[in-house]
């Protein structure tokens, strides 16, 4: 029941992700195609609820989606099983979490150049 789980959790983060992948994607082209530096990037960025629950939520489903999967490949190419696989599928997810959260809030909310 656990692997459908996880499964079934697999796919809905990557039907989230991608619209939030091409959302990101156009939001890049944009930047790019209109030059705009870091700073401008930053002033659009700093403050707005609404970038924050847009990459918030992309960071949230890609850590699911990459713990699950990764844990997958551990187990199918390592054979890692029980409790290892469990912790080790948790430790990246909050890993790859916490990374994601960082760059989220330095881009959304923190300000000046140590945040």
């Amino acid at each position: 029941m656990l692997n459908l789980r996880l499964y079934m959790l697999q796919r809905i983060t990557a039907l989230l992700m991608a619209p939030l992948v091409l959302g990101h994607l156009a939001v890049m082209i944009y930047a790019i195609q209109n030059g705009l530096s870091t700073a401008e990037i930053l002033g659009r960025t700093q403050g707005s609820a609404l970038w924050f629950l847009f990459y918030g939520t992309f960071v949230l489903a890609v850590s699911i989606h990459g713990a699950i999967g990764l844990r997958t490949v551990f187990h199918e190419w390592g054979g890692i099983k029980g409790p290892a696989l469990e912790t080790l599928m948790w430790a990246i997810g909050i890993a790859l979490f916490a990374l994601g959260a960082r760059a989220v809030w330095a881009v959304t909310f923190a300000t000046g150049l140590g945040a």
